[in-house]
């Protein structure tokens, strides 16, 4: 399991990242809202345990920011602050767990674990902002209208689903949908062309972008 720690407080931050290596969990860190939300924003993680007071953004604000957004991993709310008024913001800004320090470590991690198997990526079913993905049934939908794809197209969204956020380059592309990356520049502009324009053409909020020099990713 691979997760993000945002906590400002060192010694905390230690203790947990510590008892974690004992359960080979990884954990990237940051102490501030911004560093926190620009992770979050650029890599994988399978579980994110925010504290609500961070310098400049609160967790809040970086939860909801990544919900807007269309990211779904599983946010853990870490902090001192215990009222049922402060656990309701917390769920309303997109949390999906929240745990009072000071905190029981078996606790946090048993938490985190369930969290992290309900949202297994081989699950069936992706929601990410007004389109949702049926991996099994090879169907996807926008704003609940069925969209058709051809098989290649399929490939290439499947893809992009299953690893959004993050940057999808053209070879890892080109291997997934036909099983080589010796394939013709225009055949793979072509289809990639339709892909998009059945996805996004018909909608103001583009969900694919092309990050120049890198890849494509799929993103609300």
């Amino acid at each position: 399991m691979n997760i993000l720690l945002v906590e400002d407080d060192i010694d905390i931050s230690d203790a947990i990242s510590e008892f974690l290596m004992i359960k080979d969990v990884t954990c990237e860190f940051a102490y501030t809202g911004d560093s926190g939300l620009e992770l979050a924003q650029s890599k994988h993680y399978d579980v994110i345990i925010l504290d609500l007071m961070l310098p400049n953004k609160s967790g809040y604000e970086v939860a909801s920011t990544l919900r807007k957004e269309g990211f779904n991993t599983p946010i853990i709310m870490l902090t001192a602050c215990d009222t049922h008024d402060d656990e309701i913001k917390g769920f309303e800004s997109g949390v999906d767990d929240y745990v009072s320090k000071p905190c029981s470590m078996p606790l946090l991690y048993a938490r985190m674990k369930a969290l992290y198997q309900r949202s297994d990526p081989q699950s069936n079913h992706l929601k990410l902002g007004d389109i949702e993905i049926y991996f099994d049934e090879h169907k996807i939908t926008r704003e609940n209208k069925e969209i058709k794809l051809s098989p290649i197209g399929w490939k290439l969204i499947e893809l992009l689903a299953k690893k959004a956020p993050q940057v999808v380059s053209k070879h890892e592309l080109q291997e997934y949908a036909w099983q080589s990356e010796d394939v013709d520049t225009n055949t793979f502009n072509v289809q990639l062309h339709k892909m998009r324009k059945a996805i996004d053409n018909s909608y103001e909020k583009k969900i694919i972008h092309t990050i120049y020099g890198v890849g494509i990713c799929l993103k609300a």
